[in-house]
């Protein structure tokens, strides 16, 4: 079974509720039918009131569906808004941003009504990441939300394709070596929940083991030095070169004793600059499909879309957000 068939069927088990606040959008109507007709999610459906014309469409759909205007929601969520800002909003702010479908949908994750949400086919990363941080926020043990994709390669190491982790390509551009650190934690607990195999991390450079020398160098040291400070049971190594991470022989020549060099399945990138790079290029020059942006760190998942997203997109994330939502200990108490 290829990956996204095993996310799919490991997310129909699960029969998380997932909600999609960008309903205007055609592509987002097809993806709910899908997901319906192959039972992956339990889809709920934001009206979006600046396009009243979408609305008897959405509610042809056959799922749940949701007013922004109207909903009892409403009054508990502009209070959690307003709490959450510190004062920095107006009730009228507060109430003007949660009759949005995308603050809307965050609010009903946030308030545990569904299990997470979907969108960014139609609006950027960065409107889906302030709704989802001023609704949602991040976890209790997490200072940087973030984002990876998760790359379906060629065979390379074997018969059979890998996935292989890229982080962090759309969200934090500059990290410090704490942030680095947050990145990498946070790549490696998601992907375990997402591929389900055992996490080896590496973090990237230009540099093997003090090959070289320089600012960045010294930044990747930093964050390996944390990680393994505070996560010891993690399999971390850097700084390491891509080849020493990814090729064994390689990996034994410029790092031996490593633990991760040749095995890495998580690749940290220094900068947003050489994650957006690197996975850009491996999607067109290698032909891997790229799943993602997987925004990782928050409270409960919600997730971004490329604008460029196709039907299939959706659905994949979708599947990869009710995974994400797995762990969440609230969800088992709904």
């Amino acid at each position: 079974m290829s990956f996204l068939a095993d996310v799919q069927a490991r997310a129909a088990a699960l029969r998380r509720s997932i909600v999609f606040p960008e309903t205007a959008d055609e592509r987002t109507q097809s993806a709910i039918v899908e997901l319906v007709s192959r039972g992956i999610v339990r889809p709920v459906a934001i009206l979006d009131p600046s396009a009243p014309a979408t609305h008897a469409a959405v509610r042809a759909l056959g799922v749940e569906v949701r007013d922004p205007l109207t909903d009892p929601l409403l009054v508990p969520a502009v209070e959690r808004l307003l709490e959450r800002r510190g004062g920095k909003l107006t009730k009228a702010n507060a109430l003007e941003l949660l009759h949005t479908p995308l603050f809307f949908a965050d609010a009903m994750v946030a308030a545990g009504q569904v299990d997470g949400c979907v969108a960014g086919a139609v609006q950027t990363t960065g409107d889906v990441l302030k709704a989802a941080l001023w609704t949602v926020g991040a976890a209790d043990d997490v200072r940087t939300v973030s984002s990876a994709f998760y790359m379906v390669v060629q065979p390379f190491r074997g018969t059979e394709p890998e996935v292989l982790t890229f982080t962090d390509c759309a969200v934090v551009r500059y990290p410090t070596p704490t942030q680095l650190a947050d990145i990498a934690m946070a790549a490696a607990t998601d992907r375990a929940r997402i591929v389900g195999d055992e996490p080896y991390v590496a973090f990237l450079s230009f540099s093997t083991k003090g090959s070289a020398a320089g600012p960045s160098i010294d930044l990747v040291r930093a964050a390996v030095a944390e990680v393994q400070a505070r996560a010891p049971h993690l399999a971390v190594d850097g700084e390491l070169q891509g080849d020493a991470a990814l090729a064994e022989l390689v990996g034994s020549r410029k790092a031996p004793g490593s633990s991760v060099a040749g095995r890495a399945n998580v690749l940290v990138f220094p900068s947003l600059d050489a994650g957006n790079i690197a996975y850009k290029l491996v999607q067109r020059l290698a032909g891997a499909s790229a799943v993602g942006p997987i925004v990782q760190g928050l409270k409960r998942p919600c997730s971004d879309l490329s604008r460029g997203a196709v039907v299939d997109d959706i659905i994949n994330v979708a599947a990869i957000t009710a995974l994400q939502s797995a762990s969440v200990a609230s969800n088992a108490s709904r």
